[in-house]
């Protein structure tokens, strides 16, 4: 009989708030955007994306789909998202 997958979250091994700021800080200089929203939705499920939409005023449908990979979300999307999962965005030169 086959083994049963689950799906797997690296957010859920990481240690703490400095940890995760990192995870996102690599995922952010990676060159492909995309790997940031991926990493994103990794923190977003990690939250919950119900307390999300809540805290954010945005839909739970709209926000899988922000994270299904198919979309290109809008900035205020992932700004709202920032500001809910507590993220500050430092830019150094």
């Amino acid at each position: 009989m086959g083994e049963k997958l689950s799906s797997f979250n690296p957010v859920d091994f990481l240690q703490g708030e400095e940890e995760i700021a990192e995870y996102l800080t690599e995922a952010y200089l990676d060159e492909d955007p995309n790997v940031f929203i991926i990493a994103l939705g990794h923190v977003a499920k990690h939250k919950g994306i119900s307390t999300l939409a809540k805290e954010t005023g945005l839909n739970r449908e709209s926000l899988y789909k922000t994270f299904s990979g198919k979309v290109q979300p809008k900035w205020d999307t992932v700004h709202r998202l920032l500001r809910a999962l507590n993220v500050r965005l430092a830019l150094s030169g």
